[in-house]
This record gives structure tokens, sequence and C-alpha cells, in this order.
């Protein structure tokens, strides 16, 4: 027998994507430069499953994480982050309360990009056109791509990361995403991976075609959300 054999887990079989890795580093930058400490070690890289993403989910320690080439990757938000995407979503609801035009769901409901590949926007919008009777998925995991997806940034976010994901979400079918950043309280609403404008502190976020009419003053925003410590 191989002894070599005996220390590798039984259940290693690496996402195609990494196999051919050859150290950390190139792991980080495959997924995207992320801080380490993001990355969880168990399941090992490479072997994480959808199953994987609910049971650190609904496990002790309750966290979100998103799957990412068979690798389960810890989704940085703190509580200030939180409060602006709830403030968010709270905008958004009471504009498709008089817009019948879909759903809102916050950073906890779980998406399948691509198979394989499930991520946590901090708000995603739903058009009703790709739920023609209106019936929301059972699965914990939403095999839908939003047509509006928003990522509040942490200062664990790198913009590899955040292209990366910009990337898969209009890849998917995402019509605009907006990144919101609580440091600097602006924003870039992307019409593509690449093409985006500039929101300053005192502009509107603007609906477009994904939600017509919809206009949002960042101060109004932050305001409503409060102050971050420190800001």
């Amino acid at each position: 027998m191989n002894q070599t054999s005996t220390l590798v887990p039984s259940r290693l079989q690496l996402d195609p994507a990494i196999a051919d890795l050859q150290t950390v580093a190139d792991l980080l930058e495959r997924l995207g430069s992320v801080p380490a400490h993001r990355v969880r070690w168990k399941p090992y890289p490479g072997t994480a499953t959808e199953q994987d993403v609910i049971a650190a989910a609904d496990g002790p320690e309750k966290c979100l994480c998103e799957l990412i080439d068979g690798t389960l990757v810890e989704k940085p938000m703190g509580f200030f982050e939180g409060r602006l995407g709830g403030v968010l979503l709270h905008f958004l609801e009471d504009y498709l309360e008089e817009h019948d035009l879909g759903f809102c769901v916050p950073a906890d409901a779980m998406i399948r990009i691509a198979p394989g590949r499930v991520r946590l926007p901090d708000v995603s919008f739903v058009s009703w056109s790709k739920l023609p009777n209106r019936e929301l998925p059972a699965e914990p995991i939403a095999d839908l791509v939003p047509d509006l997806a928003v990522e509040v940034l942490s200062k664990d976010n790198t913009p590899r990361e955040m292209e990366n994901k910009r990337r898969e979400y209009f890849q998917g079918g995402t019509r605009l995403v907006w990144e919101i950043d609580p440091t600097t309280r602006t924003a870039r609403v992307y019409t593509s991976p690449t093409q985006f404008q500039e929101i300053g502190p005192h502009g509107v976020l603007d609906g477009g075609d994904v939600l017509p009419g919809f206009a949002l003053l960042l101060s109004q925003l932050f305001t409503r959300a409060g102050r971050q410590h420190g800001t």
C-alpha cells in the first residue's frame, strides 16, 4: 500500500478548475485574491458542494459562504453593511408595492449563478418574467440569476473578487449591478462587467430599465441607515 495515499481524504476529488494549482497563493488568486481567513479549510478547498454551503449556513456558526470552484469562501458582512442592505431592501420593497415587477431577497438567500457556483448578493431583485407562475423556489439554493444584484462592499472584499462576481452575474443574465461603498458613501452602477457610472454621495441610484422610475438618493439611504462608527 502506498503510505502517502492513506493521508488523502477519501472524498478528495478536486474541482477541475483548481486541480492543477500548485500553491495556496495560486488558490487565493483564483478565488479573487481574497484574504486567506475567508477560505474554509473544511471541507477541503476544491471538494465542497452546494450541500456544504447549506450546512455552513444551518450549522452552529451560521456562516454564510459562497461556493467557488469547489471551495467555500466566507461572505464578509459586518453589522453596518447588513444594516445598509436591509434599508435598501426596504426602499425597493416600497417601490415594488406600487410597481409589481418582481421580488427582492436579502443576503442569506442563496443563488446558483452557474452550475456549482453559488453567490449571495446583499440584495437581489428578480423579475416575475423569470417566474411566470409567480411561485418562489422551494429549494434552499435557487436556480435564479437576479435582474439586479447589489453588493455592499466590505473591507475584506478585493477588486479582483468584485470583478469576478460582476462577470458571473452578467454572464448569467443579470442586467444591473450596484456596488455600494459604505466608507466613501458612494456607489457604482454597472450595466456590464466593466461599464459603470460613478454615483457620488449626493447622487441618485437609478433603477434604469430594470426598475423603471425607481430613484433613491444615496444620502437618503445613508441617513436612514445611520452612521457607522468612525465615519
